[in-house]
Parts: structure tokens; sequence; C-alpha cells
């Protein structure tokens, strides 16, 4: 008898001591999501003040290893490089598969830096668009910032037959040592929509990715878990 309770005690205190652990597993997780709704709710804050300034900084701004996770208006004149295009593959828009456009754009003053061109769907056979270089001298205007977040893999890129870098994830350093432009600002230029140049786009910093409500509606799953516990 005494042995069947002393089992039975070790028992329940088994049960509370994992019962513990998933409530204390679940907070957590519903803090992190908290965090990242608030991240992002910032960082969309920061865009916002960015776009109703526009105060243009000079492209040579893109390259200023302090201001790596800024946000920025900048424009300024340059060429496009002529080499091959750089597709960030795996983009949606309006529920289609897709790529985003980025090009090698060398300032009169500055690094070359990667510019968005915008979105391009692809068909069932994922043949890759054409992407020919805009010509001459151009104007270009847009928001300085970080390239888009890619997950939890690496960044990394397929060369295809043409040259045109395929990519699962935006590393501009990476793609600029194999475009052959080895001084690679550590910042793309998302290009002013209303520019003539380019192809379907907005100002997005967080495209493919969670909103802020999305992360708080998780957090508050978390938590109701954490409290059914």
């Amino acid at each position: 008898m005494h042995t069947r309770t002393r089992r039975s005690g070790a028992g329940l205190a088994v049960g509370w001591l994992a019962a513990l652990l998933a409530i204390a597993c679940f907070a957590a997780l519903g803090h992190w999501q908290l965090g990242r709704q608030q991240e992002k709710q910032q960082l969309l804050e920061r865009v916002d003040e960015t776009l109703a300034a526009k105060q243009a900084l000079p492209l040579a701004a893109a390259a200023d290893p302090g201001r790596a996770r800024a946000l920025d208006w900048s424009a300024g004149d340059g060429h496009f490089a002529d080499v091959p295009a750089v597709l960030l593959d795996n983009q949606q828009r309006g529920g289609r598969a897709g790529v985003r456009v980025y090009r090698a754009f060398v300032p009169i003053v500055g690094d070359a830096l990667l510019v968005e061109l915008g979105w391009l769907p692809l068909p069932g056979d994922r043949r890759l668009p054409e992407v020919p270089v805009p010509p001459g001298l151009q104007h270009v205007a847009g928001l300085l910032a970080p390239p888009p977040s890619h997950g939890l893999g690496p960044a990394g890129f397929a060369a295809q037959d043409d040259g045109t870098l395929l990519a699962i994830g935006l590393d501009p350093a990476a793609a600029g040592r194999g475009l052959g432009l080895p001084r690679m600002a550590p910042r793309v230029l998302k290009l002013d929509p209303a520019l003539p140049i380019g192809y379907a786009r907005d100002l997005d910093v967080l495209p493919n990715t969670l909103p802020p409500e999305r992360h708080l509606g998780y957090a508050v799953q978390w938590f109701a878990l954490a409290l059914a516990v």
C-alpha cells in the first residue's frame, strides 16, 4: 500500500513538472512572438517616417557600414552594370509565384549596389524571365534598406547558363562576387514605383514574411496553450 502511494506521488510530481515545463515553453514562445510583432511594427513605423520625409541621401550612403540596418530615402545618377541579373526565388505576389529582380547599379559616386527593379511571374515550367539592362545614364531613387530576410537557412545562389544568379536568399556581398563586382554595398535600393523603369513593385519591406498582426495572433495562441495547461 505504501509502495503504491509513493509511486502515485512520484507520478504526480512528474506530471506537475512536465506541466510546468510546458507552461514555461509556451509562455516563452508567446513572448518571442510578441517581440517579433514589436520589431516589425517599429520597422513599419520607421518606413512611414522615412517616406513622409523623403530627405534624399546620396547613393554612396548605401555602403555606409554604420547604417547597414537603417532605412533611408536615396537618389542619384549612374548606370546599370552590364552584368547578369540577380533573381530572388520563391517570391509571391497576388497569389502567384515569381521572382524579385535585382540589377547591379554603379552610381557616379560610391560603390555598386543592387537595385530592386520589381517582381516578375514564373510560368509552370519555371523558365526564368529575360531581364534586359536598362540602357544609358539613369536617375534612380527609392528606399535604401537591408536585403530581405531569407529565414533560417543561409543565403546562396546558383548561376544559370546565361550567367543569371538565381538566389534563395539575398546576400549582396556574395552576389557582387558572383557578378565580378567585389565592392557591393550591403543595402539594396527598393526602386521608387513612380519611376518608369522596372516591373511591378512596391516599397514593402516585409515581403513574403509574417506581418506584425500575425505574430500577435500566434502570441495569443501560445499564451492560451500555457493557460490551458
